[in-house]
């Protein structure tokens, strides 16, 4: 909301020359002749060269109310993603980045969502809501290693049966994520912690006998949900404004890709399905 502000006080002092000043601000490092993205080349549910992800599908939604085509640079979203990419000046937005993160300048978020556990819809877990549940005792989790859920886990004494699983990956040759929900069909853990935006689609795709249930119960830190925005490179403020000016009036179609890919969505205070508040 500070980067809105400000963007909102320049805004307001260059009324009246905006013709002029507005296109003297846009970076000449923004294409005028495609929407370029940065993005993973082999990282479903959200992005793939083959444009089955729900990234994908935003991507193109908003290159066709600019009224250009698309235009990806591939990158692993690892070490140097950032690097390689956005600030090489080999594109001009990463779809999808959590809000607050200072490696890019964030657009306004255009979704909420949190950590879910997966379970069996019809096992002991299904009903379980929050990782101080005393029904989780004993039980075999999986966890992406560092992730704000092993904090969690470990406060309330369920790592010594944790199964982790790798944080940075390239996904062109190693798959946690599907890795944990195989190992969770196949019955060798007893439920998952992913990442909403992960696990959701996955499972609606794959995994019809699982269960996804985002964690809103959790009080003590880390939080486990997160605001999602897009990134753009530091200092380009009229991009950064043109795309939160197209989220803002067009939030509704935004809802529909991310619902039916199958994204749990929240409201922004992490605290209820969105559908419960609308």
């Amino acid at each position: 909301m500070r980067a809105w502000a400000r963007a909102v006080i320049l805004a307001s002092v260059t009324l009246g020359i905006a013709g002029t000043t507005g296109q003297a601000q846009t970076s000449d490092l923004v294409s005028k002749t495609a929407f370029r993205v940065c993005a993973d080349p082999a990282n479903l549910p959200m992005s793939n060269t083959a444009g089955e992800g729900y990234e994908n599908r935003l991507a193109e939604f908003f290159a066709a109310q600019l009224g250009l085509p698309v235009q990806y640079e591939w990158y692993p979203m690892a070490t140097g993603f950032i690097r390689n990419t956005l600030r090489a000046n080999k594109c001009d937005v990463v779809i999808g980045y959590a809000q607050g993160d200072e490696m890019v300048l964030n657009t306004n978020h255009y979704f909420t969502s949190a950590y879910a556990l997966v379970t069996r819809g019809d096992g002991p877990l299904a009903e379980v809501t929050a990782l101080s549940d005393d029904r989780l005792k004993g039980t075999r989790l999986g966890v992406v290693a560092g992730s704000p859920p092993a904090t969690h886990l470990a406060r309330n004494g369920l790592m010594a049966k944790a199964r982790p699983y790798h944080l940075v990956v390239d996904r062109r040759y190693e798959s946690p994520i599907p890795d944990m929900l195989a190992d969770l069909q196949a019955g060798e853990i007893d439920g998952a912690l992913i990442w909403g935006p992960i696990a959701g689609p996955l499972v609606k795709q794959g995994y019809p006998d699982l269960q996804v249930t985002p964690l809103l119960a959790e009080t003590l830190p880390p939080r486990l949900f997160y605001r999602i925005t897009m990134g753009v490179r530091q200092g380009e403020k009229v991009w950064q404004r043109k795309l939160n000016s197209l989220i803002r009036r067009h939030q509704g179609e935004i809802n529909a890709i991310l619902s039916e890919a199958g994204v749990p969505l929240i409201n922004d205070m992490g605290t209820a399905p969105l559908e419960m508040i609308q």
